[in-house]
């Protein structure tokens, strides 16, 4: 399934249950920044993950569910990743270095919450700001990342 065909199955809610994987949330996620920006990717991913929670019959509670600091989390940190990059690479060859990497992995997110704050009650309900880093992309972020392509250096777009 191409990238764009993942977004579309999300988006008309058919994704199956079966392939709505970590990957599959990284890689709408980036889709949705890529296309609408951080902050109205937000949005939609919130509404979107939501609706298709209640597709598959996954409750959104306090404890299961729609996690809105997880998401706010990974689309600051999927924003940063793809500023990385230089225009011209193509999203999927982006997203294919996300899903490759450290940002991909199930516990990224600890290198910047601690486990009881990050699965708490009020970070799923609402946004908690991280309690033992910032949330900066780190160095190590874009290991898979082909030696031609180009990449972006602070200061340089």
């Amino acid at each position: 399934m191409t990238l764009d065909q993942l977004a579309a199955a999300f988006l008309d809610r058919t994704l199956p249950r079966n392939q709505w994987s970590h990957v599959a949330h990284l890689s709408v996620g980036a889709w949705h920044v890529h296309g609408f920006g951080a902050d109205e990717a937000i949005a939609r991913l919130r509404t979107g993950i939501r609706a298709l929670n209640d597709r598959h019959g996954t409750a959104n509670t306090p404890t299961g569910g729609y996690h809105e600091t997880i998401t706010i989390a990974y689309v600051r940190i999927i924003e940063q990743f793809l500023a990385r990059f230089e225009p011209e690479i193509p999203l999927a060859q982006r997203v294919s270095c996300l899903t490759a990497g450290p940002v991909s992995e199930k516990a990224f997110l600890l290198r910047f919450w601690s486990r009881d704050l990050l699965m708490s009650p009020a970070a799923r309900a609402t946004w908690v700001a991280p309690d033992l880093a910032p949330l900066v992309l780190p160095p190590d972020a874009i290991p898979g990342a082909p030696a031609d392509a180009a990449i972006a250096t602070p200061g340089s777009t």
